[in-house]
């Protein structure tokens, strides 16, 4: 069995320490922020015989969580979203110690064909400037960023797709909501509304063992929907 580290150790950690059997796992270490405040549990002792450790743990710890797993030559997965400021550190952090790490703002497989289902709605109304855009969300109200990853993401998919013209984007953040996030396109003829519901936490867990049981072994940095559906035409 491939030994698995979890680094952060909230809902998501918990529920990737659930389902971690069913994919092959077994979790050796459980990183919080009452072991781990300052790094001080990312040690070459703790991390000894693991395989994979996946990151749900929050924005301002991503960046020096990533370069000391990678340090010790530990492959990772990253489902913490609002860091991407660091990505080009945290790639050559990857590089430089010939790691493997999988990135997504959304480790649901569904999100990932919502990503290329939007982009192509996107490409195809580029040429009809009588077509208004915006992107919506909602999540629960611990998330601690707004706009989310995915629906930064989904406006950068639009945007690289040949869809220029603004995109009106808001954020809510209420309850319990897994998330909630509605592509609409919209002209005086018609409306066309795209939307992608999450019903719990379960799909993300999920997408991000099956990045952990992919990537063990691997180098590079990779994203997760490219595991999934290979490269974007």
């Amino acid at each position: 069995m491939p030994n698995l580290a979890i680094v952060g150790y909230g809902r998501m950690g918990k529920l990737i320490e659930q389902l971690a059997p069913e994919y092959g796992f077994s979790v050796t270490l459980k990183l919080d922020e009452f072991n781990n405040a300052n790094r001080e549990g990312v040690t070459r002792e703790n991390f000894r015989g693991v395989d994979v450790a996946v990151d749900f743990s929050i924005p301002s710890a991503v960046r020096e969580n990533a370069e000391a797993i990678a340090a010790l030559g530990v492959n990772l997965v990253i489902g913490t979203t609002g860091w991407l400021e660091h990505v080009d550190t945290v790639k050559r952090a990857v590089a430089q110690h010939g790691t493997g790490l999988v990135w997504s703002p959304n480790y649901s497989v569904g999100v990932n064909a919502f990503f290329r289902l939007v982009a192509e709605a996107a490409h195809l109304l580029t040429a009809q400037p009588e077509y208004g855009a915006w992107a919506w969300e909602i999540h629960h109200a611990a998330k601690k960023d707004a706009p989310s990853g995915t629906l930064l993401k989904l406006v950068d998919d639009m945007k690289k797709a040949g869809y220029q013209r603004p995109i009106d984007v808001g954020s809510n953040r209420a309850g319990t909501v897994p998330g909630t996030h509605e592509i609409g396109f919209d002209s005086s003829a018609d409306t066309i509304t795209l939307r992608h519901t999450a019903r719990s936490r379960e799909g993300f867990a999920r997408g991000a063992l099956q990045a952990a049981r992919w990537v063990v072994g691997k180098k590079g940095f990779h994203e997760f929907g490219e595991i999934v559906f290979g490269a974007a035409p």
